[in-house]
């Protein structure tokens, strides 16, 4: 436990960062998962519309600073992939 009051005031920033980041990371996860899962399915439309909901999940996330701007640009490129290889 933290003795010096800006370090303690620092913790408190920090846990509720942590919180309020764990949401958009969260459902960027839980967006990718169900597009993979319905690519996976094979059915275009549903995944097309999964896709797009991860897409737009992880550009908040990196907009919010919870990831960043690569990593959300190399996991949509690779869901992008999937999604065209199913459309072919």
């Amino acid at each position: 436990m933290a003795n010096i009051k800006s370090q303690i005031k620092r913790n408190r920033q920090n846990e509720a960062r942590r919180l309020r980041n764990r949401t958009f990371r969260g459902s960027a996860r839980a967006a990718v998962r169900n597009a993979r899962l319905a690519i996976a399915a094979g059915n275009v439309s549903a995944s097309r519309e999964a896709v797009l909901e991860a897409v737009s999940r992880l550009d908040k996330a990196a907009e919010k600073g919870v990831i960043h701007k690569n990593n959300a640009a190399r996991r949509k490129s690779r869901l992008m992939k999937a999604l065209a290889a199913l459309s072919k």
